[in-house]
């Protein structure tokens, strides 16, 4: 194998959990380096939300990686597919999006992935180049070239089946729609989260029947979000926008578990994995302190996707607002629980912060409830240990010991 093969898989395979196959990108990136010719590396995002959060540069941090070893890099914005909802990981169907409201949030998904990736060395394309343009015959070629047998092997799609729950027919196309992407583009390696495993492997299969060779398959971990439990996501309100504030970003990330903040490091900073591996001996040894440790980790990303100088003028603000002198006066009480989850509607009422659980959800449903200066969207919160500061309306602050 060439060195520079050898190196670009240790680069490539960071931080990732299925490469399919191995042995099909080493040949490939052979090729490439000795005809001069880059590979084609595709992503796709369908714009179904306007703003991305830190779960998304998972995977834009990959495809950055791409570039730096020169290679093509093709984010494909799917806002004909989005139109039809990815079925993925749903245990109902995804409501149909208007044209519009997909073509609005496709603006926001260009103006925001620069900020990782070089716009000088990424190629922005639409799916609704070729799908609006297809016919109903050329459908009815594509969806012959795969069964349904093999289509509702689909984990999500036998789940609903066996509680005989309504799987529409537009959904059983998605994955060859996404797959025709990879025809169209002749994508030599393909990224995606590993909920899209799926239809990623679909890709390679219908890249065959084209008489294309199949692409190479790199999936990257989903990454949890401020719960420390559920993946990242705007619907279970646990994200970090990257266009959010510098001083809402810093906080955020403050805020996420202890244990979380390793697999932070891993995908979303360029810290090598023995440097990792050793602050995180050095904290369990109680040699850095986790909290020392973390400001890092949140001075590191903000300064990504501001700037070194707006990170450090929010990290004197955030110490100053929740600084031991000034915590007294934030709070109220200070309240000690142990480590784990908490219901907190039941939690409130017998603390007497609220009048009744259902008074406390309407405030978490109101967005009334935030945690460590973020709106709590859930009832159940699994606390590792550390320190919280709990805002319950306008006017009460509670500080949490946890241990």
């Amino acid at each position: 194998m060439l060195t520079k093969v050898k190196e670009a898989l240790n680069i490539i395979k960071r931080g990732i959990v299925e490469l399919i196959e191995e042995e099909e990108l080493i040949k490939k990136l052979e090729k490439s380096y000795k005809e001069k010719r880059p590979l084609k590396i595709k992503a796709g995002f369908d714009p179904t939300a306007p703003d991305l959060h830190l779960g998304h540069t998972v995977l834009l941090r990959k495809l950055k990686q791409f570039q730096d070893l020169g290679h093509e890099v093709i984010f494909l914005i799917g806002d004909f597919t989005a139109m039809i909802g990815d079925p993925s990981g749903r245990s109902e169907t995804r409501p149909a999006l208007t044209k519009e409201q997909v073509l609005q949030n496709a603006q926001t998904y260009k103006d925001q992935v620069f900020k990782i990736l070089d716009p000088y060395k990424t190629k922005v394309l639409f799916n609704s180049e070729w799908f609006s343009k297809m016919s109903v015959e050329d459908i009815i070629r594509l969806c012959a070239k795969y069964t349904v047998a093999r289509i509702l092997e689909r984990e999500d799609f036998k789940k609903r089946l066996d509680l005989h729950l309504p799987i529409n027919i537009h959904e059983l196309i998605y994955p060859l729609l996404q797959a025709y992407d990879s025809v169209v583009l002749s994508a030599d390696v393909e990224l995606g989260g590993t909920d899209q495993l799926f239809n990623l492997l679909i890709g390679r299969d219908i890249q065959k029947e084209y008489g294309q060779e199949p692409q190479v398959i790199i999936t990257v971990p989903l990454l949890e979000g401020l719960d420390g439990v559920q993946k990242m996501s705007k619907s279970f309100g646990n994200y970090i926008g990257i266009m959010e504030k510098p001083f809402e970003m810093y906080s955020k990330i403050m805020s996420i578990p202890d244990h979380l903040m390793w697999k932070y490091y891993l995908l979303l900073t360029d810290c090598e994995e023995d440097e990792i591996n050793e602050m995180k001996e050095k904290v369990k040894n109680g040699i850095y302190h986790p909290k020392e440790v973390k400001k890092n980790l949140a001075r590191y990303i903000v300064s990504q996707f501001h700037s070194k100088e707006d990170a450090e003028k929010v990290e004197e603000e955030f110490e100053r607002v929740f600084s031991k002198k000034e915590a007294p006066t934030l709070a109220a009480q200070v309240i000690k629980v142990k480590a784990g989850k908490i219901w907190l509607p039941g939690f409130l009422k017998e603390k007497g912060l609220v009048k009744s659980s259902s008074e406390a959800r309407r405030l978490i449903f109101q967005r009334a409830i935030d945690l460590n200066k973020t709106p709590i969207m859930q009832e159940e919160i699994d606390f590792s240990p550390g320190e919280y500061f709990l805002k319950i309306g306008k006017k009460k602050f509670i500080k949490l010991l946890v241990n």
